[in-house]
């Protein structure tokens, strides 16, 4: 018998009871003559204490390095007072070894499974390592409870779980594709998918009614802490069910997860317009946390001499905004604000101006400390802080350009100063952002339209006509969920009329020639009898990171890939033989001298 019990489940219980456990000796110490191992396997550890009077036992155990994989049998007896350790399960007992069996020695590690400074790097190239410490251990159990509760939930809500295929074709859905080369046809290539959204369409087309699956997404595109070339979520599809109807039940499941992992009721999630999202917090996915908000000045600038604020202000296409920082004249340094200045550059402004209220209100605009105010008269002043609700050792922001940078740059600001400040901390805000437009213009390439969602979401309008004659104010029944700061789903009603599918593809300059190569088989189904349907995905490893108070969804993926989308611990990608190559018709322009230097991840 290998093991009777996992090291976490040795307690006072099995007290005078002989008991066998497996694992890892996390450590050895050798006090007076006395050996201690402390055990460890994924239950947690378990300290074995080994006397010289076990002559054997005590022999093997003085051999015993770190991470050698061990099996001891003893006796389960109380700790001697004042010894035990509160923080562990067994922590009130130890077990005297009487038997040990060396199963397999180990090589000194690269690093101990309980040091916190090692860098990501190492971490990565000795995953299997890194996965012994405790909290990875913690972090995927997590992830496996969660996904258990989410098939329960969807089990109870009449879902059925589907698979749908991993190699299919390209689509446009806002990222790039992985391709992969089809050996039986030619110069072909298979796409993995970035969503199974097509699919999941069709199985609402073939009457399954509500689906559900932990599916396996890929992206080709630059990554960050919450992205991956490949990565989870929970695919979600409903037939003759409403936006709101949709929303409820996804609501029930996160809000159960929630309160069933964590313990947090996050309470009825209230419901924000893009429109609002984007004006009082610069983000269509807000962090509610955070108390600070911009506020528009647009109107309150058109005259004044100051040209940074008053060309923008009379350009229908650019915004003039304020962020009011409580407090900020003490809190702030000014070795702070030019720092700020420098950090809005990375979003597209140009520079950052500021005023600092220091005793406005006794001394008007000599109460003031800023480069700008000289070009400021005093109406607009008086209106400016009138509006924001500034007082006397406040700081104001301002941003003035396109809506864009201005959204972007303030945005970014305002998550800044709420962590610098400690305005953000603690605690957990979740929200719908709903109504969102249904295309937005982009100007590059001469301009055209695109969609913040995908192509498959439907319009708020009932007619192609509508849509084709009014793109720029027509709104989306597109829909996601925001839970401090972070989008963790989102979705949409979907298009179920072939007409207004098309018009869509039209309105985003796929032409009827892409339409039929690339969705042919949509539109002939949507011609089928396809019935009103829509759905949501819910992002898995941003939840889980979330969870457990993460930074990057590296630390919830088992074997994630770098920030480079390699493997250090498979050196994955690689190079692979010309023989593979020719039999899939392809031949590589890159020299083998440069394909093996990048093959090898950083």
């Amino acid at each position: 018998m290998m093991r009777t019990h996992y090291c976490g489940q040795v307690t006072e219980a099995l007290t005078g009871q002989t008991v066998t456990v497996s694992g890892w000796v996390h450590r050895r110490r050798d006090h007076g003559g006395v050996i201690f191992i402390d055990l460890r396997d994924r239950e947690g550890l378990l300290q074995c204490v080994f006397d010289p009077d076990a002559v054997e036992a005590f022999a093997a155990a003085d051999k015993l390095r770190s991470e050698y994989v061990v099996k001891i049998t003893g006796r389960v007896r109380p700790r001697p007072a004042g010894t035990e350790n509160a923080n562990l399960s067994s922590g009130k007992i130890e077990v005297l070894g009487k038997e040990v069996e060396l199963l397999n020695k180990a090589e000194t590690p690269p690093f101990h499974p309980d040091d916190e400074t090692v860098g990501e790097d190492t971490r990565l190239k000795y995953r299997y390592i890194d996965l012994r410490r405790p909290q990875m251990q913690k972090n995927l159990k997590m992830r496996h409870d969660v996904v258990k509760q989410i098939r329960t939930y969807m089990d109870t809500n009449g879902f059925i779980d589907v698979e749908t295929p991993i190699l299919t074709r390209a689509t446009p859905e806002g990222a790039r594709d992985y391709l992969v080369p089809s050996r039986t046809h030619a110069g072909q290539f298979f796409a993995l998918p970035q969503s199974p959204q097509l699919f999941k369409q069709l199985l609402m087309m073939s009457g399954l009614d509500r689906y559900y699956q932990i599916a396996r997404c890929f992206r080709d595109e630059d990554l960050r802490a919450d992205r991956q070339p490949e990565f989870t979520q929970l695919d979600v599809e409903t037939s003759f069910m409403t936006q709101d109807e949709i929303m409820k039940m996804i609501e029930g499941l996160v809000v159960g997860l929630w309160k069933d992992t964590l313990g947090v009721d996050l309470g009825t999630l209230p419901h924000m317009s893009f429109e609002e999202a984007m004006r009082r917090f610069g983000s269509d996915k807000p962090d509610l946390r955070n108390p600070l908000e911009l506020v528009d000045v647009k109107d309150l600038v058109t005259d004044v001499d100051f040209k940074v604020f008053s060309g923008p202000a009379n350009d229908p296409k650019s915004r003039v905004t304020a962020l009011r920082v409580p407090g900020g004249a003490d809190k702030l340094s000014r070795g702070q604000i030019d720092g700020y200045t420098n950090f809005v550059k990375n979003y597209g402004a140009k520079g950052l101006a500021y005023i600092v209220v220091k005793e406005w209100s006794t001394k008007g605009r000599d109460g003031l400390t800023s480069p700008i105010v000289k070009n400021i008269h005093d109406a607009a002043l008086t209106s400016i802080f009138e509006r924001t609700g500034a007082v006397d050792g406040d700081v104001v922001f301002f941003g003035a350009d396109t809506y864009k940078v201005v959204s972007d740059a303030l945005g970014a600001l305002r998550l800044k100063i709420g962590n610098d400040l400690g305005l953000t901390a603690g605690g957990w805000r979740a929200l719908w952002v709903v109504d969102w437009p249904m295309f937005e213009w982009d100007d590059k390439e001469g301009g055209r339209w695109v969609s913040p969602h995908h192509p498959f979401t439907a319009p708020k309008v009932q007619s192609a006509d509508e849509l084709r004659n009014n793109p720029g104010t027509v709104l989306s029944q597109g829909y996601d969920i925001v839970l401090n700061g972070v989008e963790i789903g989102g979705g949409s009603v979907r298009i179920h009329r072939p007409e207004v599918q098309q018009a869509v593809f039209d309105l985003l300059g796929i032409g009827a020639d892409e339409q039929q190569e690339k969705f042919g088989f949509l539109l002939e189904a949507l011609s089928y009898g396809a019935p009103p349907h829509g759905g949501l995905a819910l992002g898995l490893d941003r939840m889980i990171m979330l969870m457990v108070g993460g930074q990057s969804i590296r630390e919830v993926i088992a074997f994630p890939k770098t920030q480079t989308a390699a493997c250090p611990l498979t050196n994955a990608p690689g190079m692979v033989d010309a023989r593979q190559l020719r039999e899939l018709h392809i031949k590589s322009t890159v020299p083998a001298k440069d394909a093996a230097k990048s093959s090898t991840p950083a």
